[in-house]
């Protein structure tokens, strides 16, 4: 782990995909590295959101809407011609959310700005995940971004596996590219499927440490909790029984938890602990970019 004290407020950004969820209700902005920067500088780091948005409506939106928030939109590209990403976003009578991504938006056209290059001296986390590798030319522009961080950057992946907007060598880069792997119980079939996995939940989580030389494998299993694996610790927490509102941000608060407390030098147990009392809270509220009293945050 790393050491740090928890006076310090840790650099830690999101590259990926930034758009608005469309709900019967109305637009909210997310996207999955976008929640998880929120909730980074929710819980007392620093959040960094790295994308991409359209010259439009939406795009200067997002922007106004970000900065409102407090996080800082520096490193946010904004380009002409596609527009700002949006997804149509469906709750089901358990509050579960699913999805349907359109085509070519402007975060598939991923451009890393000059404060992003500049972000790269300070950062000590980065998240990313598969849906904005979607188009191979993001692929090649989030290898080139990882490949020049500091080698102590903790690199953390959440999966985050939707429609058909993911591969076997997707997944191959970003298992390969990662230092802690986050991932859900039904990502995990996936996983055991195409890498020939066997074994029970636990073996596959060493099994994947292992031969990617990872330095965390963290599930996440919905209102049963969490499994969050090292080479040499082990942390099985039960959930805490939340009534979902909705799912949407669950993930992502769970896996910023689970970077500060790392970034912060916590024991396995306080990690998991804390990672899944956010996680059930955010379940509890409306949307992904919610407040989040202090005592959720790490003490």
């Amino acid at each position: 782990m790393v050491g740090a004290c928890t006076k310090i407020r840790p650099v830690v950004a999101g590259i990926g995909e930034l758009l608005w969820d469309i709900l019967p209700g109305g637009e909210n902005l997310g996207g999955a590295p976008i929640n998880f920067a929120y909730m980074i500088a929710a819980m007392g780091g620093v959040g960094i959101p790295v994308s991409t948005v359209g010259d439009d409506e939406r795009g200067h939106r997002a922007l106004a809407e970000l900065a409102h928030t407090g996080l800082s939109v520096e490193c946010i590209s904004t380009i002409t011609g596609p527009p700002t990403g949006t997804v149509d976003a469906r709750i089901d009578d358990e509050g579960v959310a699913s999805y349907s991504f359109p085509d070519d938006v402007a975060w598939d056209h991923l451009l890393i700005n000059e404060p992003a290059h500049l972000l790269k001296k300070s950062l000590r986390a980065i998240c990313f995940g598969t849906l904005a590798q979607r188009y191979a030319a993001n692929r090649r522009t989030l290898r080139s971004y990882l490949d020049t961080l500091n080698p102590e950057c903790i690199r953390v992946c959440d999966l985050n596996l939707r429609q058909h907007f993911y591969s076997k060598e997707t997944l191959l880069f970003c298992l390969h590219c990662c230092t802690v792997l986050k991932i859900n119980d039904e990502e995990l079939e996936v996983l055991a499927k195409m890498m020939s996995l066997s074994g029970n939940t636990p073996e596959q989580l060493s099994r994947l440490i292992s031969e990617f030389d990872l330095d965390m494998a963290a599930l996440t299993r919905g209102g049963r909790g969490s499994i969050i694996m090292t080479r040499d610790c082990f942390a099985s927490h039960p959930g805490y029984g939340a009534t979902p509102v909705d799912t949407i941000g669950a993930g992502d608060s769970f896996t910023a938890a689970v970077v500060l407390g790392l970034l912060h030098g916590r024991e396995l147990a306080e990690i998991s602990s804390v990672a899944n009392r956010l996680a059930a809270y955010v379940c509890t509220q409306s949307g992904a970019m919610v407040r989040i009293p202090p005592h959720y945050r790490y003490q």
